[in-house]
């Protein structure tokens, strides 16, 4: 029997608390969800002011970065390639996203959960996504 590691509760709750603060500090609203390996909602934060459309969003980036191992940008580079690309529906899944803003969360090599954001740029997604990832790295319990 295979064991598949996961996040915790704990660790993705620490992960939305610090996005929603970084955030916060930079007087941004987002919509914060982390998902265990499998790609299922552990943790969920909707920031006041967040557009609602972001909600369904950063569920499907965490979803997708945790499914396909990889950041949903690298998803929608790949797929808007000028000569290499395709569509999205090629990977058989309608909750697949290619904009930016999830990452998978990787322990010991192996992917145990991934983080999405969403309800700013790709770019402000991908930064806040990070403070997440970064804690999780650093192993900072605060």
């Amino acid at each position: 029997m295979k064991t598949v590691p996961a996040i915790d509760y704990q660790d993705a709750k620490r992960i939305v608390d610090a996005i929603v603060e970084k955030a916060l500090q930079l007087q941004k609203a987002a919509v914060i969800s982390v998902a265990d390996a499998h790609g299922e909602l552990i943790a969920f934060a909707r920031m006041d002011g967040a557009p609602l459309a972001s909600i369904r969003v950063a569920a499907n980036k965490a979803y997708t970065a945790a499914r396909e191992r990889k950041p949903t940008k690298d998803i929608g580079d790949k797929i808007r390639h000028p000569e290499k690309g395709f569509d999205i529906a090629f990977y058989g899944d309608s909750r697949f996203v290619g904009w930016g803003g999830g990452i998978p969360i990787r322990r010991n090599g192996e992917v145990v959960g991934a983080i999405g954001v969403s309800g700013l740029s790709s770019a402000e997604d991908i930064a806040l996504a990070n403070v997440g990832l970064e804690l999780i790295a650093t192993g900072n319990n605060s």
